[in-house]
């Protein structure tokens, strides 16, 4: 089966870690042909349908450099492609918006696109979760300076957050003392122009920031405990915090079963929960990872069941 990865370049890819390679890889071991495109090569126009155009058919060398080779550049309908897996890292910018409506238009053309493109638009990784409050902290959503001083005047410890931040980018903690809450304001909401979340602090950060994998509805067995180092506040790989695979607790089970199964209905294959504690924090839709790090450290082959899950949905349609 042709599988057409829409990523980022390939040549950025750190294969070490990456989960998008984890599921090249495994998908390549089971016989799938692997094309890879980037956004910027989907284009669509009337008489014709959404094209990937030089679109690379790869193979993988095994070297963890030098790690495909490209066999064949040619243009490629996203309908005649098996399956479509939009592995775009966020940010959810404009550009990855449109990039959405060309996957739904290819879908209507016939293409089966994974995570679903409407989907993706309906499930922004910060406000997904309020239609689940049972599972929530203390959250507020405004634009408004003054909800938020009020919001840590009850609370007195708290998180805030931009909606589209990534990788922790943008988060401040604002402790009891309130220093520095106005410019924290000020910089994120920028003069009431821009929505903020804000959030109780959760303690139970120091134990790790874990991401909980969801595939097809049903969870991975493992979660990676993202652990703040060095005095930060977040967990995130990419604000230094150290990856930690566990079991899932029965709290982390009981939302990820859940979530699980509504999720899936709605065309979300790959679901990446982060919860703190017993609480869930965000769902993770556009390009959830942490593949590798759980299956190195616990021995369970989170790309196998993916590609389980993948071909499964494909049979069904």
């Amino acid at each position: 089966m042709k599988l057409l990865f829409v990523a980022d370049p390939l040549e950025t890819f750190k294969t070490y870690k990456d989960s998008t390679f984890a599921m090249m890889r495994e998908a390549a071991k089971r016989g799938h042909e692997i094309v890879a495109c980037e956004p910027t090569q989907l284009v669509w126009q009337r008489g014709g349908r959404v094209t990937a155009r030089g679109a690379r058919h790869i193979a993988l060398t095994g070297d963890a450099t030098d790690w495909f080779v490209t066999e064949q550049v040619a243009d490629l309908a996203l309908a005649d492609a098996g399956a479509v897996l939009m592995r775009k890292d966020p940010p959810f910018d404009s550009e990855f918006f449109y990039a959405t409506h060309l996957l739904s238009q290819a879908e209507r053309e016939g293409a089966r696109v994974f995570n679903k493109p409407a989907a993706l638009r309906e499930h922004p990784e910060k406000l997904a979760i309020l239609e689940f409050p049972a599972f929530i902290a203390p959250t507020l959503v405004t634009r408004d300076a003054a909800e938020i001083r009020a919001f840590h005047a009850e609370h007195r410890d708290i998180i805030l957050k931009p909606l589209d931040g990534m990788g922790g980018m943008g988060i401040f903690r604002v402790k009891d003392d309130g220093l520095n809450l106005g410019a924290i304001i000020e910089t994120l909401n920028k003069d009431g122009a821009q929505t903020v979340m804000v959030q109780r602090y959760l303690p139970a950060i120091v134990d790790g920031d874990k991401r909980v994998l969801v595939i097809g509805g049903k969870p991975v067995p493992h979660c990676l405990a993202r652990i703040p180092q060095g005095g930060e506040v977040r967990g995130n790989l990419a604000a230094g915090g150290k990856g930690v695979a566990r079991p899932l607790t029965a709290r982390d089970r009981e939302i990820a079963e859940t979530l699980g199964p509504i999720l899936a209905a709605r065309g979300l294959l790959l679901v990446g929960l982060d919860v703190i504690g017993d609480t869930l924090t965000e769902i993770n839709v556009t390009s959830p990872t942490c593949f590798q790090e759980i299956t190195q450290q616990s021995g369970f082959d989170v790309a196998a069941m993916f590609i389980d899950a993948l071909e499964a949905a494909l049979q069904a349609a």
